[in-house]
């Protein structure tokens, strides 16, 4: 492999990579602070990729306006789905044992995809790129970036950069923080905790409304599955960097972005495989993840 095959793998790598650790932000905080796995985050995904083209679709005349517009009706939908789908089928739960919370995360995730087999049909749609298909060619054109991987970097190290700011400078922030902690402890300060856990799962599905916006711009075959795969990735991110932790997804998101493009580069055919097999590398030797804390639990 050359030089500048390693750069260009590099680059995909760490524009997928993006996406993933979007992604992986919802998985963590939901995590972090509900300590449960929302394993329909991925369909929400989906979800949001479907509002953002039917109103591109509809607002053709102006691709700026039509991706602005489809990015935020995304983001206003899958916020409130992802508080409805917590207030219906999570908060009964609060005190589930764990399993019974992961099985209704998985018939959440079913429910959301047949729905949208009944909406909009098994047929393939063709997303059209928020930012078009422009790219900047670099070393004489030999290296060639899209306009939609450098947006999906760039929205990735805002995104991060904004949590961390808000989760340790507001109130709402340190009242998750305090969740995460201790949910008993922080409800004896007058916190409230259910509001709070509501508001994690808000944040995460508009997040998960962005990276499905972002994912299917450089990916643009839309389907009611498109976001399965890349959830269950984003899930292994947030494993690998050390889930709870904010930066843990973002370097689990990237890194392992970065593994399946070379990964692909060598055999399409064993990529995903790789993908996990580093995962399982990687949590034998430090099982917490990259960034993850070990907790101690007292009995």
């Amino acid at each position: 492999m050359s030089g500048l095959s390693i750069l260009n793998n590099l680059i995909n790598g760490i524009s997928l990579g993006s996406v993933y650790a979007i992604i992986a932000l919802g998985y963590t905080m939901v995590y972090g602070i509900a300590k449960m796995l929302n394993f329909a985050h991925g369909d929400i995904i989906m979800v949001g990729a479907y509002i953002c083209f039917f109103t591109m679709s509809k607002m053709s005349s102006s691709l700026l306006v039509g991706a602005v517009a489809g990015t935020l009706l995304a983001m206003a939908v899958c916020t409130v789905l992802g508080v409805v789908i917590e207030r219906l089928a999570y908060k009964p739960l609060r005190q589930a044992p764990s399993l019974a919370v992961l099985i209704t995360a998985i018939g959440v995730s079913y429910f959301l995809q047949n729905s949208a087999l009944l909406l909009w049909t098994s047929n393939p749609k063709s997303f059209t790129s928020v930012v078009g298909t422009g790219s900047i060619k670099l070393l004489g054109g030999q290296i060639t970036v899209t306009y939609a991987a450098l947006l999906t970097v760039a929205v990735c190290v805002v995104v991060m950069l904004g949590l961390t700011w808000f989760t340790g400078n507001t109130k709402m922030g340190k009242a998750m923080r305090a969740c995460s902690e201790d949910k008993s402890a922080a409800q004896l300060m007058g916190i409230d905790v259910n509001t709070t856990i509501s508001m994690t799962f808000a944040i995460g599905s508009a997040l998960a409304a962005v990276a499905g916006v972002l994912f299917c711009s450089s990916y643009p075959n839309l389907m009611p599955t498109t976001g399965s795969l890349p959830g269950i990735k984003a899930f292994t991110a947030a494993v690998f960097g050390g889930i709870g932790s904010i930066p843990g997804a973002l370097l689990g998101g990237i890194l392992l972005g970065i593994i399946e493009i070379f990964a692909k580069a060598f055999n399409t055919n064993i990529s995903d495989a790789v993908v996990f097999l580093v995962l399982i590398v990687v949590l034998l030797v430090k099982p917490t993840g990259l960034l993850g804390k070990v907790v101690r639990e007292k009995v």
